[in-house]
C-alpha cells in the first residue's frame, strides 16, 4: 500500500502556461521525491502596459511517500 501527499505550488513564465507548468514541475522534482502528478488548478496572467508579461500557474503536486 502507498500513501501519497499533495502540496500546492505556483510557477510563472514569460513564455506560455506550458513553460510555467513545465518549470513547476521540474523544480518540485528537485525537492519532493516520488512525483507521480500535477493537477493545474488556476491559470492567470500578469498584465503590463497593456501586454501580457508572465503566465502564472497554481497546481496541485502529487508525490508519493516513502518509508
Amino acid at each position: 500500500m502507498s500513501v501519497a501527499r499533495v502540496t500546492e505550488i505556483t510557477s510563472s513564465s514569460k513564455k506560455s502556461f506550458q513553460d510555467a507548468i513545465e518549470k513547476g514541475i521540474a523544480r518540485a522534482s528537485k525537492t519532493l521525491k516520488n512525483v507521480e502528478g500535477a493537477w493545474i488548478q488556476d491559470q492567470k496572467i500578469v498584465v503590463e502596459d497593456g501586454k501580457i508579461a508572465a503566465y502564472r500557474v497554481n497546481m496541485k503536486v502529487t508525490f508519493i511517500l516513502t518509508e
